[in-house]
Order: C-alpha cells, then sequence, then structure tokens
C-alpha cells in the first residue's frame, strides 16, 4: 500500500510539474520552410489560391484520400474557404484571408478539436528563373498549459510536412 500510495504522489508531482511548466512556456509557435520551384509565380499561385488544388499537393489530404472535404466562398483567392473531416488528420477549416495573384496567399486556419486558430502564408518571389515558395505559420496553443508543451514541438511536428508539401508543389508545377 505504500509503494502504491507513492507511485500515486509521483504520478501526481509530474502532473503538478507539467501543468506548471507549461504555464511558463510560450503558446505562441512559427514554423516556415521554403523552396525553389521551376516555374512562374504565377503558374505556383493558381496551385495555391485555388483550395480544390491543395488535394493534389497537400500532404494531409494525401495520407486520408477519404477526407470529406467541402469548399465554400468563391473558388479561388480571397474568402475562398475548405473545411475537412478526417480520422487520422482531425478536423479543421481553412480561409484565404488575402490573395495577391504571384505574390502570396494567406491563410487563417482553425483547429475545432484544440480551439486554436492559426495564421499562414505561401509567398512567391523570384530567385533566378524560377520561384521561391516560402510556406509559413504562426499560431498560439492558448492558455491550456498542457497545449503550451506543444508549441516547443511545433515545427518539428509540422515541418516535415510543410517539406513534403512543397516538393509536392514543386514536382506539380514543374511538371507542365
Amino acid at each position: 500500500m505504500n509503494l502504491l500510495k507513492k507511485l500515486l504522489m509521483g504520478v501526481l508531482g509530474l502532473v503538478a510539474l507539467l501543468f506548471l511548466g507549461g504555464l511558463l512556456l510560450s503558446s505562441d509557435f512559427h514554423v516556415s520552410r521554403s523552396v525553389v520551384v521551376q516555374a512562374p509565380a504565377d503558374k505556383v499561385y493558381g496551385l495555391v489560391a485555388d483550395p480544390r488544388q491543395w488535394k493534389a499537393w497537400s500532404v494531409w489530404n494525401q495520407r486520408d484520400p477519404a477526407m470529406q472535404i467541402t469548399y465554400s466562398g468563391p473558388s479561388m483567392g480571397a474568402g475562398a474557404a475548405w473545411a475537412w473531416h478526417s480520422n487520422s488528420e482531425g478536423d479543421g477549416k481553412m480561409t484565404f484571408t488575402a490573395a495577391e495573384p504571384g505574390q502570396r496567399v494567406a491563410y487563417d486556419l482553425y483547429f475545432p478539436d484544440f480551439g486554436t486558430t492559426s495564421a499562414g502564408e505561401l509567398a512567391f518571389a523570384p530567385e533566378g528563373s524560377g520561384t521561391r515558395v516560402t510556406w509559413v505559420m504562426n499560431g498560439n496553443m492558448g492558455n491550456n498549459p498542457f497545449f503550451r508543451w506543444m508549441s516547443l514541438f511545433a515545427d518539428r511536428m509540422v515541418g516535415p510536412d510543410f517539406d513534403a508539401g512543397l516538393q509536392n508543389l514543386k514536382a506539380l508545377a514543374e511538371k507542365t
């Protein structure tokens, strides 16, 4: 019985340590990746500014081909939106908040499971004979001290998906 009591106190101590440590952590996170695509910015922009095109290059869509997607707003550019439900990738909604042809597409990303919103952008800049595409996401994990621990690992969790998505976007844009 004494061992069980010590084990319980140890577990409670660990939970308290994680909770208090989480309160000290920043809830903000930042992820950024880029790639040079041998295609004009306008062509890359067309693959990004239309939410229906994301299925062709986004890693998240490819991991769950059964993902249920609904589109709303205009078909392209600012105001275009898509929401998804996925058993493996979670639920979410992305709304394009700004779109400057050949320059950038900005978006808000909402995850109802966490109650968090992130802001992101894919920006296009000339580089050599191609286009540098930079994908950035900034977010806030909110006041939950346990979610704040996730902000420490956001780059390691999301960064590889950005890298793979950008490689898919590159391959698609360079195809024709």
